[in-house]
């Protein structure tokens, strides 16, 4: 089927609408550049720089123009893993993060070719630098220190591409695995001479105290003994006094008692005339003292009675009854004029004395807290 010239004309003017439709879509798609909110971009004219073009819409000349986006947020840069040899001479390996913003996206675009890239390899070159001036002990404690030489070594080359360096951080750093054997050897070693120290001072600290607990146990102990042997010795005291009281009573008993013997065996005898001496007269007087209460009276003499001489005074301690008797009643607390009463009682024959006594020394006896053993008291 042939199409007539006024079809014909009407199909090329079709074809000539689209055609124009199209160019048209293009030139406004060249013409309008949308810039995003976190980036800027460059243009270029001809291959001229013509400036940046900001966030929003805007309008460059259809075809003849190109942009160059600049994300101007913070970004990360790795950088590979480094083998540095540290100035002790050990190998050592690391690696590191690069944190950058563009801060001159002009500067960026016009000093330096890929911004990135750059930094990179100038991080790379950085790194092997600080670790090999440092030693091994360093480049594994000092980790701080390696991030802010590196940051300061980066900052004035960075500086002319419009890049500012925000932070670096090394993430690990290795020594070789000699190295890292060597130093598990030396660690173990070290917990353990610490853990044979800690022993030891344990060790130490216990023969300390069992040293001192026998220490306060031999003191105790000792003290307990003297306490017992003062004790002892307070209660053999009180009894030697008491016997020596009764002694000096009982002894001018007996001697007038034998006396009275001797009388009587004079009176048995032949003879009318007998010669008393005067130890004989005496003897009489205290016998009659004994038995009346008194020496001999009613219109008649007095006789007196002969005490201990001084030798026989001095062999059983008489002269030093009252002094022995203050220093017991002191430490016993009892009265020493209630022993001197219970022993003249003693001396004038009366029970009720003796059995005064035998309280008083059982007085005694629970004032020193005094045990013979069978749950008696000494006495």
């Amino acid at each position: 089927m042939e199409l007539t010239p006024l079809q014909a004309s009407g199909t090329v003017i079709t074809a000539v609408g689209v055609l124009l439709l199209l160019l048209l879509a293009v030139i406004v798609y060249e013409t309008v550049e949308i810039v995003d909110a976190y980036e800027k971009k460059a243009l270029t004219v001809f291959g001229e720089y013509r400036g940046l073009l900001e966030p929003g819409i805007n309008i460059v000349p259809p075809f003849v123009a190109r942009t160059y986006p600049f994300d101007m947020r913070t970004q990360t840069i790795d950088v590979p893993r480094q083998e540095a040899i540290t100035r002790d001479n050990s190998p050592v390996t690391a690696d590191a993060v690069v944190y950058i913003r563009v801060r001159d996206a002009k500067r960026a675009f016009l000093e330096v070719d890929d911004y990135k890239t750059a930094v990179s390899n100038l991080a790379q070159t950085t790194l092997r630098a600080v670790l090999g001036d440092m030693e091994l002990d360093d480049t594994l404690n000092k980790r701080q220190q390696i991030n802010s030489r590196i940051r300061t070594e980066l900052d004035e080359p960075t500086d002319e591409w419009g890049i500012r360096v925000e932070s670096v951080e090394v993430r690990e750093v290795n020594p070789s695995q000699e190295v890292q054997k060597a130093m598990e050897q030396q660690t173990s070693a070290e917990r353990r001479r610490r853990a044979m120290i800690l022993e030891a001072q344990g060790e130490r600290r216990s023969a300390i105290e069992n040293a001192q607990g026998d220490k306060q146990s031999n003191i105790i102990r000792a003290q307990g003994e003297k306490q017992s042997q003062i004790l002892e010795a307070q209660g053999d005291a009180i009894s030697t006094v008491l016997r020596a009281k009764s002694a000096e009573s009982m002894g001018e008993r007996a001697i007038i008692e034998k006396g009275m013997e001797t009388l009587e065996g004079i009176g048995d005898g032949e003879s009318n005339t007998f010669v008393l001496p005067q130890e004989v007269t005496s003897l009489i007087g205290r016998y009659g003292k004994q038995l009346a209460g008194s020496d001999v009276g009613d219109g008649g003499a007095d006789l007196e009675s002969l005490e201990f001489d001084a030798e026989t005074r001095e062999l059983i301690g008489l002269d030093n009854i009252d002094e022995i008797l203050n220093q017991i009643s002191q430490e016993a607390d009892v009265d020493p004029s209630e022993i001197e009463e219970q022993a003249e009682a003693v001396q004038r024959g009366e029970d009720s004395g003796l059995q005064a006594a035998d309280e008083v020394i059982d007085k005694m006896d629970e004032e020193l807290d005094i045990d013979d053993g069978n749950g008696d008291t000494e006495s």
